[in-house]
């Protein structure tokens, strides 16, 4: 990651969250032959998840493929329904809300996909793709003003509005992500969920995209939930960090302490494979080497989900399963774990 990436900006409000997840359960019913007489086997795919993004702050969720991120992400914005739990944005929740007003809210949270080019339509232009929106929630804005905030928007993301009429194929990898974004803004959303956003783009790509969103919460007041498995990516972005394990959040604070002082063995796990670009500090730490695979989330092991993999596990992490600390026992955050680091 070059240097030139600004670093996340302080915490902006301390009162009620904008997005909040509370024991946020999503099973799955899979395998097996229902006339077979085999019992079909439970996914749990997301195991209680408690997060919270405030206003005008980025929150960073790493973690494994396969951890439940993007299971994670379809439960934020109410594109599947929890198993058990709630989604409250502004203090209300999304779940209880009648379908019309459900069909509102959803504009305050707009999705940025992971790759560019399949989650824009080949047939239609960039115009057209980031009018979509507005056509569809066609009470935001009066039809003839609709074509003059598309080319706005295509300015703000870095693109020429005279391009306004090419198909997504004939813009780069890195461009068709910044019409990805021109469309998520199209609603002046709250809220961008970033799934896995600078993924498959090149590291040069990477750092602009990511500027991009800087300068756009800056100018927009926006929120992000920014979902990856880079950790590099995350601690330029982030302001608080969630690790995410088998479907839990492991580890939950603010992305200096988290960064600096990991509490959670998997968290260690984790920062140590990042790679250093100062040669001096390559090794310093030492590489931490987990054994094994994670666990199948239909068969999670008893008590904490890590003790398979963990060299700190007592028989206790076989038996229960750790409560998240309290905040002031390992600092600004929160740790799942019975041996959290000091």
């Amino acid at each position: 990651m070059p240097d030139d990436v600004p670093t996340g900006a302080p915490l902006v409000e301390t009162g009620v969250p904008l997005l909040e997840a509370r024991g946020l359960v999503k099973h799955y019913r899979s395998g097996g032959l229902p006339l077979g007489g085999r019992r079909r086997a439970t996914v749990k795919a997301v195991d209680g998840v408690d997060l919270t993004l405030r206003r005008g702050s980025t929150l960073g969720l790493v973690g494994e493929s396969g951890c439940g991120k993007s299971t994670l992400t379809r439960l934020l914005m109410a594109l599947d329904r929890p198993t058990s739990g709630t989604v409250l944005v502004e203090g209300r929740d999304l779940l209880a809300l009648p379908s019309a007003e459900l069909r509102r809210r959803r504009r305050d949270i707009q999705l940025v996909m992971q790759d560019p080019y399949t989650s824009l339509d080949p047939r239609m232009t960039a115009l057209e793709i980031v009018r979509e929106p507005l056509d569809i929630h066609r009470d935001l804005m009066p039809k003839k003003e609709r074509a003059s905030w598309a080319h706005e928007l295509l300015h703000m993301v870095g693109l020429d509005p005279g391009h306004a009429h090419r198909h997504p194929h004939q813009f780069s990898g890195g461009q068709r992500q910044r019409l990805g974004i021109a469309r998520a803004l199209a609603l002046r959303p709250k809220i961008l969920v970033c799934d896995e956003p600078v993924s498959a783009l090149d590291v040069s790509v990477q750092a602009q995209v990511i500027n991009l969103f800087k300068e756009l919460q800056r100018e927009f007041g926006l929120s992000y939930v920014f979902i990856a498995h880079d950790l590099a990516v995350v601690r330029h972005v982030a302001d608080e960090v969630a690790v995410m394990y088998l479907g839990r959040i492991v580890e939950h604070g603010d992305r200096d302490t988290v960064y600096s002082r990991p509490a959670h063995p998997y968290t260690r796990a984790l920062l140590s494979a990042v790679p250093d670009p100062d040669p001096r500090g390559r090794g310093a730490t030492g590489r931490i080497v987990l054994q094994g695979d994670p666990p199948s989330p239909t068969r999670p092991p008893t008590g904490c989900a890590f003790h398979t993999r963990c060299w700190k596990s007592e028989e206790i992490c076989v038996d229960q399963q750790p409560v998240p600390t309290p905040e002031s026992a390992v600092g600004r955050r929160q740790v799942s774990c019975h041996f959290p680091e000091n």
